[in-house]
């Protein structure tokens, strides 16, 4: 199965995670399919998603975890 979810990047207590659509069995920082956006916790909380991407994947039935899924429903992706 496909899922959208989070890819983490970024240093040591300096975490930077990248939204990306991959297959559930790859490892957290492995392979992937597409990367649509990121997500930086820090300070503002800054995200920024690809709407037209991310409208797509799910269209095409890829699964977000719920922490995507909140971030996509805060970015006014989805409701």
């Amino acid at each position: 199965m496909v899922k959208m979810r989070l890819r983490r990047a970024g240093t040591k207590k300096q975490p930077f995670y990248r939204v990306i659509v991959a297959d559930e069995r790859s490892p957290r920082g492995g392979r992937f399919i597409d990367e649509i956006g990121y997500y930086n916790p820090l300070g503002n909380s800054e995200i920024k998603i690809d709407a037209d991407k991310a409208k797509d994947w799910l269209s095409k039935g890829v699964q977000p975890t719920e922490t995507v899924k909140a971030l996509l429903k805060k970015a006014g992706i989805t409701e």
